[in-house]
């Protein structure tokens, strides 16, 4: 048949009234493959040499040197131009508030990491200045965040515990912890994980690798983040207790804090520290409601962390709780700042693992947040720069004594309520009893726990991203933090490979004046056309679905070409030895698996006719789903191909993307026997080709490949 394509007619209809509609009229030739190939569509041929790729890709000028100057200092793309008259004061009201949640912050985070209370501030300094140059968001709060001091603690006293430092006391003989040397050690532990964090994240920053944080789906983040959560409140009871207990690092280890603490720990419970924990608790959250309440009427949030750090310090010097009461205390603060240092690398090869997870949370969680506040104010965040900012604030930090750092998504909150507009926040920043510290971090996380609501949301909405969520919580509960990410990625895997295993299926039909085709199960209006099969499935064709692929397929057609085998036998078996009048011959039409008697000789007008074995003359693969296809798929669908052409069932396949079709000449799947007239550029071309050659079926047989 000549192709030529007829005019195409694109026409609006008379806009009267509001109920009018854009008309879509086109009518050309039914196109295959072939013919989009031989007089549609040319491919332009790629000239350029791969030393004149490289010779663009490193050529330099003044428009790339800018560009990349830019990029790797975000600061510069709006401090020139920062509005002062108009952001200024905002800014200044939004650091000083962020700056007095930030610094009782550190404080208390310290304590989560297992080093001394200043190492806190010296964290909530350089980092904060640092981001301020390299960062891309205009609202986070770079600083101190508790899951990923808690990461970080969990490495320190693993690699430092108390035991180590155990000497006897030679008055009473007992045993006592030398806990300068256990926190020197444990400094050097955190110091050199926070080393590595920085390289990490500037390495796979400058490698491109800022596409990771996909894999860290919401639903896994945030049951993540939940249990770490509950390590964090777990890990602050002895502080509310006023008790001394081991700690423990390692799978199971909230599970032996929790027994050691409620079995052997509670009895000996120190009520004046209990108590003033509990009235720190109390009065946070009833600041933390405040704040909350009145938000758009209060200038500044309540600083309800620097008001409890403030009045219990004096508290505790008034009343000599140290003393007369045995309330444990943080102690001396130094004053000022460390000179640099360098780390302990000898360190390093103890360290790699923990400091990969650690890199990789917080990287997950800076960007998340980053990217909610870039959406909300209509602007841009650079993946693979945040990577490199969080790289230098760990790793030039560091050398100053922090703690690994991210995004705090509580100071991140009061900065953008408090009307914080850029980055330029960060540049106005300015004896306590550990139980009140503690108090802070709990109150805290308030915020963490109520993602417990997300369970009944996720049941509605995805039940797979339930389980996700689910196995991010119990996995970083029971076997802690840093196996619990691995698991939790890992099952987070598998539910994508369980989707491509598993995808829906279904048998499209026609819907009535339209080139539409749905789901006959769900939509009433959709038909299916006689004769044809028009099999859609939600997935790509690999090594790990192909089987189930035509499995699937043969059950939702009804046509298994083994069957119809098997079938065809034992007719073939029953004409044969069936008898017959004389006047009849028996000959075999073997159309579609049909058996017909043509009349022979003889005037009667008799004749003996066989059931055809299946009504379907055709089936159309609908492949707009799938993306991509292995040589195991390719080698699957040929197979299965052939064996419906066995039994005169045509196979074509429609809606194939131009990559799919470039992976499937690679994969040599097109051949002499089976040409690329076997493919549609829509379901509709599909469809009449396989009607016109059904009907044509007498006169020009059909194969698999027509």
């Amino acid at each position: 048949m000549e192709q030529e394509e007829t005019a195409v007619v694109i026409a609006a209809a008379a806009r009267e009234g509001e109920d009018s509609q854009l008309i879509y009229r086109i009518q050309r030739p039914v196109y295959n493959e072939t013919v989009i190939r031989t007089q549609l569509l040319n491919r332009k041929e790629n000239t350029t040499t791969v030393c004149q790729k490289l010779a663009q890709k490193f050529q330099c000028s003044s428009k790339k040197a800018k560009a990349v100057a830019l990029s790797f200092l975000p600061i510069l793309t709006w401090l020139p131009s920062y509005p002062v008259k108009k952001y200024l004061f905002a800014d200044v009201v939004s650091g000083l508030s962020t700056g007095v949640v930030q610094l009782p912050q550190g404080l208390a985070y310290a304590l989560l990491a297992a080093v001394p209370p200043v190492y806190g501030l010296y964290s909530s300094f350089y980092p904060v200045l640092l981001y301020t140059f390299f960062g891309t968001s205009r609202h986070v709060s770079i600083g101190t965040f508790a899951v990923i001091s808690l990461m970080i603690g969990g490495v320190a006293v693993r690699e430092a515990p108390d035991n180590d430092f155990l000497s006897a006391n030679a008055s009473n003989m007992s045993e006592a912890i030398d806990v300068r040397g256990r926190d020197a050690k444990r400094i050097e532990v955190a110091v050199m994980v926070t080393t590595l964090v920085g390289i990490i994240q500037i390495v796979l920053g400058l490698l491109r690798f800022g596409f990771v944080a996909i894999y860290l789906t919401e639903p896994l983040v945030r049951g993540f983040t939940t249990a770490a959560s509950m390590h964090v409140v777990i890990s602050q009871l002895k502080y509310l207790l006023g008790v001394e207990t081991q700690r423990f690092s390692g799978p199971l280890s909230a599970i032996y804090v929790s027994l050691n603490n409620v079995r052997n720990k509670i009895p000996s419970t120190n009520v004046p520290t209990l108590l003033l924990g509990l009235a720190c608790l109390v009065f946070l959250y009833v600041i933390k409601v405040l704040n909350e309440r009145f938000k758009k009427k209060l200038p500044i949030p309540i600083p309800g962390e620097i008001i409890i750090v403030i009045v219990s310090t004096g508290v505790s010097y008034g009343l000599s709780l140290s003393k007369d009461y045995n309330v444990h205390i943080v102690g001396t603060i130094p004053t000022g700042l460390l000179l640099p240092t360098a780390p302990n690398f000898f360190l390093l090869p103890k360290l790699l693992t923990d400091s990969f997870a650690i890199a990789i949370v917080g990287f997950s969680m800076d960007i998340s947040l980053a990217k909610i506040f870039a959406l909300k104010y209509g602007y841009s965040v650079d993946g693979n720069q945040e990577l490199i900012a969080l790289g230098l604030c760990n790793f030039i930090g560091s050398f100053f004594q922090t703690f690994s750092v991210t995004s705090s998504m509580s100071r991140s909150l009061v900065q953008e309520s408090t009307g914080g507009k850029t980055q330029f926040f960060a540049l106005m920043l300015g004896s306590v009893f550990q139980t009140a510290l503690a108090a802070i971090i709990m109150v805290n996380l308030i915020g963490m726990f109520k993602q417990f609501r997300d369970i009944p949301a996720l049941w509605r909405t995805s039940k797979i991203e339930l389980a996700i969520w689910l196995a991010a919580f119990v996995a970083s509960v029971l076997l802690g933090l840093d196996y619990g990410l691995l698991v939790s990625i890992a099952f987070a895997i598998l539910t994508v490979i369980y989707r491509t295993q598993s995808p829906k299926s279904s048998i499209m039909g026609h819907v009535p004046d339209t080139g539409l085709y749905c789901d006959v199960d769900e939509y009433e209006e959709a038909a299916e056309i006689e004769g044809i099969k028009i099999f859609h499935s939600n997935s790509s064709i690999y090594f790990a679905n192909s089987d189930l692929y035509v499995n699937t397929l043969k059950e939702k057609t009804g046509i298994n070409p083994e069957d119809l085998q098997t079938a065809r036998k034992y007719k073939d078996e029953a004409v044969t030895h069936e008898v017959l009048p004389q006047d009849y011959v028996v000959v075999e039409d073997q159309k579609n698996g049909q058996l017909g008697n043509r009349q022979g000789d003889s005037n009667s007008e008799e004749a003996v006719f066989l059931e055809p074995l299946s009504t379907v003359h055709s089936i159309i693969l609908d492949w707009t789903a799938a993306t991509f296809i292995d040589s195991v798929g390719a080698k699957a669908i040929k197979q299965a191909i052939k064996d419906y052409a066995t039994v005169d069932v045509r196979v074509v396949i429609a809606c194939c993307n131009r990559n799919l079709l470039v992976e499937l000449d690679d994969l040599q799947f097109f051949t002499k026997d089976m040409t690329t007239d076997i493919v549609f550029p829509t379901v509709h071309d599909a469809v009449l080709h396989c009607l016109y050659s059904n009907s044509h079926a007498s006169a020009a047989p059909t194969s698999s490949t027509t």
